[in-house]
């Protein structure tokens, strides 16, 4: 049973029913994470990229570090390409893995919200060589049920399509809907802000939900260069055990989040990190990245004269699929163990960042 007073259950489940492609997050997404956030920090701001910022001001006077902590809240999704005879969409992909999409119910933000499906040749009409084949994304299209004049009147090439999917409640605490790559992320930050209520926290935290990392870290990018944080902290999602994938490749779901070290990651963040949730009994995996990350991490270390960063990332089953599967556990675990880490940013940490003995 959580002890928490922000549930992250009820946020996961709205927030994976909202909607937001990246470059598109402002639909909803954004207005569900900013709801969330209040009463949270102490300021909340979008700024031009619309990644929202929550600003929560350190205790004390004087100079304070600054740490950030990011969390993407684009999703992936498709983008009309096409409208063609008889009112069948063609549709380009953002991180969509077009092996899932056959028979999916999608939604086409066009002049009002449509239901369509994701439609592709039956089996009985492929030559018998192709027919168990996974299908590519230009054998699919998406039918409307509508006839032609209607959608050319409600669509454009352009429009945003959205998985169509309900939040599913497995055994446990797992639950398994879209996007929680990377709402689960965000999710992380706001257990951690409410959880610092319970610190003297020497540091000004900035909890960002970010924009625009499946294209290319871009709200990351430019939140860290205005931020200017001395400990950049991104939260994201890494694979968990699945059939068919080597072990060493995946985090277990449910036994803690997972600490990333390699490249991308300060030694002393990854230690600190490692210090708090040893500090609060909460079990971690250490996730090796010997290269560069792949998530908002990389754009936060590199960002100005540079960033001491670290990585925090939740098990996920079936990533970038509709069904992606978490443990609601290790999102609360997650979140009280940057807590208590940030709660020992002071200056003194901070002067250590820049010494690597």
């Amino acid at each position: 049973m959580s002890n928490l007073s922000f549930n992250v259950k009820e946020f996961l489940k709205k927030a994976s029913m909202a909607y937001g492609v990246s470059g598109h997050e402002f639909y909803n997404a954004a207005s569900v994470v900013e709801e969330a956030m209040t009463g949270l920090v102490d300021e909340i701001r979008r700024d031009p990229l619309h990644n929202i910022i929550g600003y929560r001001k350190g205790d004390g006077e004087g100079p304070r570090p600054k740490v950030m902590l990011a969390g993407h809240m684009d999703e992936i999704g498709l983008l009309v390409k096409k409208i063609e005879e008889r009112g069948f969409l063609r549709v380009t992909g953002i991180g969509v893995d077009p092996r899932v999409l056959p028979g999916h119910e999608v939604i086409v933000y066009g002049r009002r919200p449509l239901t369509g499906l994701v439609g592709v040749k039956p089996p009985h009409l492929i030559a018998p060589e192709n027919a168990m084949k996974a299908q590519k994304m230009e054998d699919l299209f998406i039918d409307l049920g509508l006839p032609e004049e209607e959608v050319r009147k409600l669509v454009r090439v352009g429009d945003v399509v959205t998985y169509k999917r309900q939040v599913t409640e497995l055994q446990g605490d797992v639950l398994s809907g879209k996007s929680m790559d990377d709402r689960a992320g965000v999710g992380v930050i706001l257990v951690c802000l409410d959880e610092l209520r319970k610190y003297k926290v020497p540091a000004d935290v900035y909890g960002v939900a970010t924009t625009q990392e499946e294209v290319g870290l871009r709200g990351a990018t430019v939140a860290t260069y205005g931020i200017k944080p001395d400990i950049g902290i991104a939260i994201d999602v890494c694979h968990a055990e699945t059939p068919g994938v080597p072990e060493w490749r995946t985090s277990q779901l449910g036994k803690g989040p997972a600490i990333a070290t390699g490249g991308n990651i300060h030694p002393k963040v990854f230690q600190g990190l490692k210090k708090a949730a040893e500090e609060l009994g909460i079990p971690v995996q250490t996730e090796v990245a010997p290269g560069p990350t792949g998530t908002d991490a990389w754009a936060m270390q590199v960002s100005g004269e540079g960033v001491a960063t670290g990585l925090v990332s939740i098990p996920l089953r079936y990533m970038h699929t509709s069904v992606e599967t978490l443990s609601v556990g290790d999102v609360e675990k997650a979140g009280r163990l940057l807590a208590k880490f940030i709660a020992a940013c002071d200056e003194a940490f901070v002067k250590e960042l820049t010494t690597w003995n």
